[in-house]
Parts: structure tokens; sequence; C-alpha cells
């Protein structure tokens, strides 16, 4: 269940709106930068999508839950403001980007044409997906060693967000599917986590792959660094492995882990979670 004390917070922050960052700003690496620029196109269009589909469900949600979507949709509407912001730096720097916002806009076209409640498991699921990236984005502050400051701040920042209200989309499921027996929630909700997990990583890599083609970057010098970064080294794909499978468990809730402390973290001196390494994993 999410925690009753638990307090979703916009936090309306701007980052580096006064300096520009080098074009691969995490530590000179373009397979790395790739892998998070080819995430922030995807956001601005995304998130709206995933307001539209919980928005669609909140009248009549119980008072507590129905604030609870009104702090999810002014997070989520600030996020995609900062990113929208952060891809026009991206742009700046010569990346042609249309070709990954067409990408979105085919996919979720496609998405809109499906039942409201649907779209609310697609949501859902994506969510959990953007959830335990940010979790590990946040256990372990080496993921953005050697990055741009302001963009490490930004990343940081969304990371916190999406943990704190990880529970919103499921909650509004439960609510939604009330009368839904347990094995067709199941259903459904397991049945969309495969789908949106085929086309986020579908379309993420032939995302990444644009990104680095437009950097000199092919073949297999792009496929293999890009494998490499998300599955060995530092793994962040591998990581969150085991949390992505919880999610099919019958009673599986976001906040089964309780990873609050991260929160707490970002909001003390991170330099000193740097100093001691990573945190132990929720898997």
């Amino acid at each position: 269940m999410t925690p009753t004390d638990l307090t979703i917070t916009p936090r309306d922050r701007r980052f580096g709106r006064d300096r520009a960052a080098a074009r691969h700003w995490l530590n000179g690496d373009p397979i790395a930068t790739a892998f998070f620029n080819a995430l922030s196109v995807t956001f601005p269009r995304g998130e709206a999508y995933f307001i539209e589909s919980v928005r669609a469900f909140r009248d009549g949600a119980p008072d507590r839950l129905a604030g609870e979507i009104a702090a999810f949709i002014k997070q989520e509407v600030v996020h995609s403001r900062e990113h929208l912001a952060f891809n026009r730096q991206v742009a700046d720097h010569g990346y042609e980007l249309s070709r990954l916002d067409a990408d979105v806009v085919r996919v979720l076209d496609l998405a809109k044409r499906r039942p409201p409640i649907v779209s609310l498991a697609a949501t859902m699921a994506l969510e959990h997906f953007t959830a335990i990236l940010a979790h590990e984005l946040l256990r372990d502050p080496r993921l953005l060693d050697g990055a741009d400051p302001e963009i490490a701040a930004l990343w940081r920042w969304h990371a916190v967000e999406e943990i704190e209200h990880k529970g919103v989309a499921h909650d509004t499921w439960v609510h939604a599917t009330r009368d839904w027996s347990g094995f067709a929630r199941w259903r459904l909700r397991s049945l969309m986590m495969l789908i949106a997990t085929k086309h986020f990583l579908h379309h993420r890599a032939r995302g990444m792959m644009d990104l680095l083609r437009q950097d000199g970057v092919t073949g297999v010098r792009a496929w293999g660094g890009l494998l490499r970064y998300a599955l060995v080294r530092p793994g962040i794909l591998r990581r969150v492995a085991g949390p992505w499978l919880s999610y099919f468990k019958p009673g599986f809730h976001p906040w089964s882990v309780d990873d609050r402390a991260l929160i707490a973290l970002v909001d003390s001196d991170y330099a000193d979670a740097r100093m001691t390494g990573p945190l132990p994993s929720a898997a």
C-alpha cells in the first residue's frame, strides 16, 4: 500500500537556463549521453499521455487519491516543461530530434485509440518502469558521475518525483477496476507491461541509435556500446530486471519497496553518497 504519511510534493525547479552544457554532457561519453537524451525526448509527450490517462478516472475517487492525482499532474507538468527545455539544449548541439519525436507521436496515437482503462494500464506499467529506473539512478550516484552538474540535478530531481508518485497510477487503477475480479486485473496489468516493455525497449534503442549515428558512431561500435552500457557496465537495465519481474506478482504494489530514504538522500548532501558508493539494491 502507498504509505499513509507520504506527501507528493511538486517541486517547481528550473535547470540549466543560463548556461550551455557540453554536447556529450555525461562524462564525455556519446553512448551514455545518447541513453539519457533519447529518454528525455519521450518525456514531454509521454507525460502528457500519463496525465490524460490518470485524469480520466479522477471523478469519484476517494479524497486522498484525488489529492494525489492532482499532485501527480502538477509534478508531471513541470517534468514536461523541464525536459522540453533540456531537449532544446540537445537540439542546439546539432542533434536532429524530429525523427525521435515522430516515433513517440506514432506510438501514442495508437495508444490513444484504446479504451481509457487500457491507457491507464499502460500508464501504470510505464510508471513502474520509470520508477525502478529512478530508484537505480538515485541508489548509485556513480551512474551520473562526470555529468554536467545542472543536468545531473535535473535527472535526480525527476527521479525523486517519479519515486514519490509511483503509486498514483496503480492506486487509480485499483479504484477504477474495483468491480473486476483479481484475475482480470492481473491479466490486463501483466499484458500491458509486456506490451509497454517491448515498445519501450524497441523505440528507445532506435532513438539512441539515431543519436549515435549523428555522432558518427554506427554499426558494431554503436550496438556493442549500447548493449554494454545497458547490460554490463553500468548495466542499468540489467539492474532493474528483478524489480521489473516483481510487477507480475498477483499482490504487487509499487510501494512494496519503500524507497523514501532515497528521496531524503537527494534532499541532503548527495556528495556523501558518492563517497560511500551505491546503497543496497531493492531487488
